[in-house]
């Protein structure tokens, strides 16, 4: 039902983002020169990131928009001065990134990365501070964000709320005294009115390309052109053409052809950039196609942009170049791929699309393993696959190269972002493959994202996690991979020509779509939650108490560090024997259940919470340590008054009805301990006052009250006389120090608790608190009410005498 409630929940947030998009695109008020419209907008309201925690928010850019602009508020309050005087593990981090979820902790080299001392300085306006944008900086008041459809590219994007960073930010804490913040969030992405209009003001015309395909048994091509035969630019002038790539292409080349100039030098300059458009400072290939064609080896699947300048940069050098020079030409670009499933020279390499098998009795959404789709291999439960029967044989291996490749797509849908690819090799002997990875396209040896060539020589992103590798195994992660198609690239180093199905022990594939990495290391359990949005779901562990990271494999705590800390936790209760044995020697048979009770409680909690043994579930635990731990501390205040016994079994009650109510709602939250201070005090207040009323209402109505105005003060001061006498007899006041003294350590040690020094802190508090309590309960005097005693003895001496007298 939880699942189904959930894919609900979802499929609604879907519907209305998607009806809040057609009514922004019917009913946006356009711009002055109404060439851009209001593609989505959207608030999300005040909300609180907790200590240690984590807010994703993702954004959804369409291919016609041609900005995004986020605006984030928060109470943070950190400047340039304290910045250095917080640590990372508390500090309030905002991180940006493009296709998935940033994570900036995923290893202790990334952390070390961090440039966190700098502030985040207004919006992202040049090409040039693309890279900063998917960086992380302090949490600040007020953050604005403006990027272009020159800066980024459509797709998913996403911002991160951390409140601390580091391998402590997933380690299972006692207790959490750091402060949180909340934040609020205005995002709107706007689009191009005109869908032949692009650039982040839409006054950038976008010129079609007409193509035509020819397949035939070799491969395909696919040839485009512009659609007026020839163009012409003058000196600053660009002209700008989409293309859309489909699926795998071995090569785009890009020609002009048919160019007229009317100056002895030329440069024709042409700027190629995948999913955005390009510019003289920001693209992924240049070159002067006057010259030579521009020639793109393994293009990525999508839309690429291609800007043709007559002014480029090496232009402007040239001396004397005439600025009103003009220049004529025809632009050409081809397409050359091979057939379905293969790639690669002459077309003699394998692609293999992978199936994704959904895991059985999975709870956590997108969790899956890829097997090749081939009725071939044999089917069954197995996770992994044999490399060698499918690896391409040698014999169309270009002469420049001795290795072989094979190629394996995957796809990752919509919404598992936030999941991790996870890659094992395994084999009986040394394994000769190197694996290379790439979002969108074919990998290669220059053109990759992620590799692993062996132990030395892999990937250094934070998003590339290494597990161990040796030279029979292969075992990595790809962190919060981005939804669309992977390819991976296995690069064979053998120059036999002997057929790879013949040489040695087989390797076997594991390729899988994991929610954490390896499972939390067995140290912590994997949970997932969703972004702000609500249409991507993203995994994280919760470790436990004495390991962190994201994925527990680090180790804060060590082995005897835990067995002392468990041993100061547990044992430091003992110290509630000693109020314990005094209220039993004073036949308080209450308070001795009671602090008694307390004490096995709480060292059986901290017990539990350490991880040694639960006797009981950890929820019950904690409430009965924590509300026997109230009734403890009030009880001491109840029994230092005088009131009579059935007023004290009143006020229990009551008490216990209070406390339960404080235990099960935010038992852990400070506020807690004055509020029982403050119910100790009104109950010991009551038993004075009860007291007071019992013994003194004689006075009331007495000749001593309707004295005439000058004997009132007398009597005021005498009655202020007895009450100090009394309160004199009634306490031992160095007990009564030494129990104030006790309870001031435990009130400082409490105040100086934190995450990393709770279990000595805490320790320390169950010694002192106990303690106090033992002086307290110590520096009450026995009241001895002498008439009630004697009179008690006349009526025994008057039963005792009728019975001696004779019955006859």
């Amino acid at each position: 039902m939880a699942e189904i409630s959930i894919l609900g929940l979802r499929t609604l947030v879907v519907f209305v983002w998607a009806f809040s998009i057609c009514n922004c695109l019917q009913e946006s008020d356009l711009d002055n020169n109404g060439s851009f419209f209001t593609v989505s907008s959207f608030r999300y309201p005040k909300s609180q990131v907790r200590p240690y925690d984590t807010r994703y928010i993702r954004v959804d850019l369409p291919p016609w928009f041609s900005s995004l602009n986020v605006a984030i508020e928060s109470d943070v309050d950190i400047t340039a001065k304290s910045i250095s005087k917080i640590s990372k593990s508390l500090l309030p981090v905002i991180c940006f990134r493009d296709g998935s979820p940033p994570l900036p902790d995923a290893s202790n080299n990334a952390l070390e990365g961090l440039e966190l001392g700098r502030f985040f300085n207004g919006s992202f306006e040049g090409a040039e501070d693309i890279e900063i944008a998917e960086q992380c900086y302090p949490m600040q008041k007020n953050i604005s964000l403006r990027l272009t459809n020159e800066q980024i590219s459509p797709g998913a994007w996403y911002v991160g709320l951390f409140n601390g960073i580091g391998a402590t930010r997933t380690q299972g804490k006692m207790i959490v005294r750091s402060s949180a913040f909340s934040f609020s969030a205005n995002i709107s992405v706007e689009g191009c009115k005109t869908a032949t209009m692009w650039g982040p003001s839409c006054n950038q015309t976008i010129y079609p390309l007409s193509c035509s395909r020819f397949d035939n048994q070799t491969g395909s091509v696919v040839s485009c052109s512009d659609s007026i035969p020839s163009s012409c630019l003058t000196s600053a002038e660009t002209k700008t053409y989409a293309l859309d790539v489909d699926g795998i292409a071995e090569q785009l080349v890009i020609m002009a052809s048919n160019v007229k100039v009317d100056s002895n030098e030329s440069y024709l300059m042409c700027y190629a950039r995948f999913g955005a458009i390009a510019s003289e400072t920001l693209y992924d290939y240049a070159g002067d196609i006057h010259k030579a064609a521009l020639v793109i080896n393994k293009p990525k699947a999508g839309r690429w942009y291609i800007v043709v300048s007559f002014s480029g940069r090496e232009n402007r050098l040239v001396q004397g170049t005439n600025s009103s020079s003009k220049v004529c030409f025809s632009i050409n670009v081809k397409m050359l791929g091979c057939p379905i499933g293969k790639t690669g020279p002459n077309c003699g390499q394998q692609i293999y699309m992978l199936q994704a098998v959904m895991r059985r009795g999975s709870l956590t959404p997108f969790e899956s393993y890829y097997l090749p789709v081939n009725d071939a291999l044999p089917s069954g439960s197995s996770t992994d696959f044999p490399l060698e029967p499918i690896v391409n044989n040698f014999s169309s291996i270009p002469e420049f190269d001795t290795s072989t490749w094979t190629y394996f797509l995957m796809n990752i849908p919509q919404g598992g972002a936030g999941g991790h690819i996870h890659f094992r090799l395994t084999s009986d002997s040394t394994i000769q493959y190197e694996v290379y990875l790439r979002f969108g396209g074919l990998p290669s040896l220059d053109d990759r994202d992620y590799y692993y060539v062996n132990r030395t020589n892999a990937s250094r992103s934070m998003f590339f996690s290494l597990y161990n590798s040796s030279q029979e195994k292969v075992d990595f992660y790809i962190l919060y991979a981005r939804e669309g198609i992977w390819s991976f690239g296995l690069r064979q180093l053998n120059s036999s020509t002997t057929p790879a199905a013949s040489r040695g022990p087989p390797t076997l594939v594991s390729l899988s779509l994991e929610r954490c990495p390896r499972r939390c290391s067995s140290h912590g359990r994997c949970g997932y939650a969703f972004d702000a949005s609500g249409l991507t779901s993203y995994s994280f562990c919760s470790c436990d108490r004495t390991h962190g990271g994201f994925d527990c494999s680090i180790e804060i705590v060590s082995h005897q560090e835990h067995i002392v800390q468990s041993i100061a936790l547990i044992a430091s209760n003992a110290a509630a024997l000693l109020p314990a044995y005094w209220a039993l020697r004073q036949r308080e048979y209450s308070e001795w259940v009671l602090f008694t009770s307390s004490g096995i409680s709480s060292a059986l909690y901290h017990a539990c919470d350490v991880g040694t043994w639960c006797v009981l579930s950890y929820n019950v635990l904690q409430f009965m340590d924590f509300w026997l731990s109230f009734m403890a501390v009030i009880g001491t205040f109840v029994y230092l008054s005088t009131a009579d016994e059935a007023v004290k079994r009143t006020i229990h009650t009551v008490v216990a009805i209070l406390t339960a109510l404080l235990a099960l709602t935010k038992a852990t939250r400070a506020s807690n301990i004055i509020i029982v201070l403050a119910i100790g005090s009104l109950g010991l207040l009551i038993g004075f006052l009860v007291e007071f009323v019992t013994k003194y209402r004689s006075y009331c109505g007495s000749a001593g009250f309707s004295l005439n105005m000058l004997d009132r003060p007398r009597a005021v001061k005498e009655w202020f006389s007895n009450l100090i006498k009394i309160l004199q007899k009634r306490f031992r006041w160095g007990f009564v120090a030494a129990g104030l003294v006790a309870f001031t350590m435990a009130a400082i040690s409490f105040k100086v608790e934190t995450s990393s020094s709770y279990w000595i802190w805490h320790s320390i508090w169950h010694f002192t608190i106990y303690t106090s309590s033992f002086f307290f309960l110590c520096s009450k005097i026995p009241i001895v009410n002498n008439e009630s005693q004697a009179h008690h003895g006349a009526d025994n001496y008057e039963l005792t005498r009728q019975d001696s007298l004779p019955r006859n």
